[in-house]
């Protein structure tokens, strides 16, 4: 399974294909979709890891897309590149001025496409090798598996999704609702006590390598963890 997925937005049919293939062949997740309203309706869900919008697109252009996404507190640190034919200085200014992180002009070349985005990935701690360690703990994204000092980790798949989540951002403290939109998806209605469940059994299986305490609660906000504590 591939580490990380784009979504993509493009109104062409023929270049959303032409990102679909290339963006897979690349190892990537990819959703395509043809506008921004069905783009939103995504956003809803589970976050990509990085969004490719289309400047031109019928309806809400890529632009305005781009700066819901940054005024919403569960995508605002969502990359994006914006992809278009545009290719004055001013234009791309108005780009960076609405949050976009990249911009590539049409016609692209796929392998610069693919280099964007594992490099702006890595910019935003998402490191291309798939691996992610606090604390000597071992989180593959690409075997979705979870080792310590070599010994496998039985995590359920929303024990593993929260631990990755939280170990793509350390030392950030996620408030109960961000993690429930970022696990569950704002289109289902979860109580925010669910996490706290989530969060024990996620402890729980931490606890036999003494690392359940890199999960810390943060009274009155939510749960972050460690990436330097390992107290007993």
């Amino acid at each position: 399974m591939a580490a990380y997925s784009i979504l993509v937005v493009e109104d062409e049919p023929d270049i959303r294909e032409l990102l679909r293939f290339t963006l897979h062949r690349a190892q990537f997740r990819v959703n395509p979709v043809a506008d921004a309203e069905e783009a939103m309706r995504v956003l809803e869900g589970p976050l990509p890891s990085l969004a490719v919008i289309d400047w031109m697109l019928p309806g809400m252009s890529g632009i305005e897309l781009s700066k819901r996404i940054r005024e919403d507190s569960v995508t605002q640190d969502l990359p994006i590149i914006i992809l278009t034919a545009r290719s004055e200085e001013t234009d791309k200014l108005k780009g960076f001025g609405h949050g976009v992180d990249d911009y590539i002009t049409k016609p692209f070349s796929p392998r610069e496409l693919v280099a964007r985005i594992r490099a702006l990935l890595r910019r935003a701690g998402h490191p291309s090798s798939g691996n992610l360690n606090i604390g000597g703990i071992d989180l593959d994204t690409v075997a979705h598996s979870v080792s310590i000092e070599g010994n496998k980790v039985h995590l359920r798949p929303t024990e593993y999704r929260l631990l990755e989540i939280m170990m793509r951002y350390p030392n950030r403290a996620f408030q109960r609702s961000q993690l429930l939109d970022q696990v569950w998806g704002r289109s289902v209605y979860v109580d925010e006590r669910t996490v706290d469940v989530h969060v024990l059994r996620l402890r729980h299986a931490l606890k036999p390598f003494n690392r359940h305490n890199l999960i810390k609660t943060i009274r009155g906000v939510g749960y972050r963890i460690d990436s330097e504590s390992m107290d007993t």
